[in-house]
């Protein structure tokens, strides 16, 4: 179950720029790759350390740095010491509960993305911050487990497909940020498709689990509001091209981004109604299917009232009861009283109480 906010009581108190991390615990080791790239030659390891990545500054080309991890302090530390990275650079990225935002530093610019999707196994959403710092030529990339969206860029990369080997590092970060809000729409698809068996669910045979569904669902969508709705800031302030890391030609590219965003948030909202919509639907249907049960136990009752008054009546004890001693006084009864039920069926089917 996805949480809403993360614990963050190890902070409390401390100053400004303490490294702590706040999520998952993790004992696996931190993976870092490192892609140094231009249009001619490319170059791809697997780093034991980060100081193996760096420095940066003045080597041709283009440079991903990517960590699959960052659990261990310790490397972050060393990042910012050989990076010249902020202290509260370092704290952000550490604290997986950031709200996704743009933060320009002058050499760098530190992004802030959500990246979701669904799990395989429990087929519930997850929800990984995603780090980036853009420089002049270079890009480092965090994640908070191994596996992302990113496996087609690595490829282009590979391969040399594309623009990517031809542009500069704020071109590969407009094609992260583009996996991700890509990716978006796969799981808006998902949701879409979990939304289409809940309204059959709904009009056939609506159950408590339904309910818990539906529930579930209301809650994966706060959470993609809340990853896409600050990403179209994020993606805007990048297209003004405030920074001088943002190249004019690659604004296109990131109008085209912006544009994906606004659908993912056309999209979402038009979701959350159809959810509200549906969970009045099973208030609906619940009320409508108790509506009928106490319909047919008023009918069962009413016809019963006066064939009771009858047996009531002939079940008294008096010594001197007329009808008792004649012959056909209980089939008499039995008769008066079917008859009473079949009229009174009779005159509710043609009320269309039945």
């Amino acid at each position: 179950m996805l949480r809403l906010l993360k614990k963050r009581s190890a902070k409390t108190g401390m100053p400004p720029g303490t490294l702590i991390h706040v999520g998952e615990a993790s004992s696996a080791q931190v993976k870092i790759t490192r892609f140094s790239y231009d249009e001619a030659h490319l170059e791809q390891d697997v780093a034991e350390t980060i100081a193996a990545c760096i420095p940066l500054e003045g080597k041709p080309g283009v440079t991903w740095i990517d960590l699959d991890g960052i659990h261990q302090i310790e490397i972050l530390e060393q990042l910012g010491e050989c990076m010249s990275v902020h202290p509260l650079v370092l704290e952000d990225i550490l604290n997986t509960d950031q709200r996704p935002k743009l933060e320009d530093f002058d050499d760098y610019l530190f992004i802030v993305l959500k990246m979701s999707h669904y799990d395989d196994q429990s087929g519930e959403m997850e929800v990984e911050q995603i780090s980036l710092i853009l420089g002049p030529n270079y890009v480092v990339s965090f994640q908070e487990r191994p596996g992302d969206v990113f496996d087609p860029i690595r490829d282009r990369i590979t391969n040399g497909r594309g623009h990517i080997r031809k542009l500069g590092a704020d071109y590969l970060a407009y094609t992260l940020i583009d996996a991700i809000v890509d990716h978006y729409f796969i799981v808006l698809e998902q949701i879409g498709e979990k939304i289409e068996f809940l309204e059959e669910e709904l009009i056939t045979d609506p159950t408590p689990e339904t309910l818990q569904t539906i529930h579930n669902l209301k809650r994966e969508m706060i959470f993609l509001r809340k990853s896409v709705w600050p990403l179209r800031e994020v993606v805007g302030g990048l297209e003004r091209r405030e920074s001088p890391l943002i190249g004019e030609s690659i604004a296109v590219y990131l109008r085209d981004v912006y544009d994906h965003t606004i659908q993912v948030i056309d999209t979402l909202e038009t979701f959350r109604d159809m959810i509200s919509g549906m969970l009045d639907i099973y208030l609906s249907s619940v009320s409508n299917r108790m509506n009928e049960v106490m319909k047919v136990l008023t009918i069962i009752a009413t016809i019963f009232i006066p064939l009771t008054l009858i047996a009531g009546i002939y079940g008294m004890n008096f010594k001197y009861m007329p009808e008792l001693e004649q012959p056909w006084g209980y089939p008499a009864v039995w008769g008066v009283m079917l008859a009473i039920a079949i009229v009174m069926l009779i005159y509710f089917r043609r009320k269309k109480w039945l």
